[in-house]
């Protein structure tokens, strides 16, 4: 098990380090506010990668248009210059 680079001895030090300092009473008070925590952060890190990917893809699709019409923009152009 291997949670933020902490491995199971590490977390058990952890807890009992808490435990001694927040004692018993607190300690599920606290577990709750840090899952709360690290899933609102979790669901802003899953909101985030959804807009950027749909950005990337909208930026890929103006991509595309434009390389699609960038060649008839340029034959346009020479023709209009070989009527002059």
């Amino acid at each position: 098990m291997n949670i933020f680079g902490i491995g199971l001895p590490e977390m058990a030090v952890i807890m009992v380090v808490a435990l001694l300092i927040f004692g018993p009473k607190k300690l599920p008070e606290i577990g709750r506010s840090l899952g709360k925590t690290i899933r609102s952060f979790q669901e802003a890190s899953n909101e985030f990668q959804t807009e950027f990917k749909r950005e990337a893809e909208q930026l890929k699709e103006t991509v595309k248009t434009t390389a699609e019409l960038e060649p008839k923009h340029i034959e346009a152009g020479k023709n209009q210059q070989e009527n002059i």
